[in-house]
């Protein structure tokens, strides 16, 4: 077999290998550290391989989870006209309590995958597109109430048991108030 013209160093310690590849997928010079590759894998490409996969696995992981905890963060709603029951159109349009509230909560647990100041970065759509009607506002309760499940994968989850309906409210107030026309 022939042998890469690169080699991974692994810890100070440890003497510099070289990965085995065929000729066609010779990859450029390169030089990584990894403290848990050791030399006695140049033996096994498979078991490099493979530990390769988690390593990479591993690194995006932690990615993933760079955001910090995405538990839902409690909306306290205190300051609000509190609701006597469920509405279907948002009774703080405008409010700039709701507003400034809606701003937090929006922030701190949409924002993740809808983006800062509800600017997508293409994880999920783009708030500020949301038309400012009535019909919107029910269809929006729903959403965040019930979330978004497609063929068994959930793309948003379900906030029924977290929000209060004047949390999802005031967070919907927030969207108008940055609201973007086509």
């Amino acid at each position: 077999m022939l042998r890469a013209p690169f080699s991974i160093h692994a810890a100070a310690s440890l003497a510099p290998f070289t990965l085995p590849f065929p000729a066609p997928l010779r990859p450029p010079e390169l030089s990584i550290s990894f403290a848990i590759l050791e030399p006695t894998m140049n033996r096994n490409p498979i078991k490099l391989a493979a530990r390769a996969a988690v390593t990479a696995l591993g690194f995006a992981s932690a990615v993933a989870f760079a955001h910090g905890d995405v538990t839902p963060q409690a909306v306290d709603t205190s300051k609000l006209p509190p609701l006597a029951a469920p509405v279907d159109k948002n009774p703080y349009v405008g409010n700039p309590e709701a507003i400034k509230l809606g701003s937090s909560a929006f922030n701190q647990n949409c924002a993740r995958c809808h983006g800062l100041g509800a600017v997508s970065g293409g994880i999920a759509p783009d708030l500020r597109y949301l038309p400012t009607d009535q019909p919107t506002d029910e269809y929006f309760k729903g959403k965040v109430q019930n979330g978004a499940v497609r063929n068994g994968v959930t793309y948003m989850p379900a906030f029924k048991d977290v929000f209060k309906e004047e949390a999802i409210w005031a967070i919907r107030s927030y969207l108008v108030s940055v609201h973007v026309e086509d």
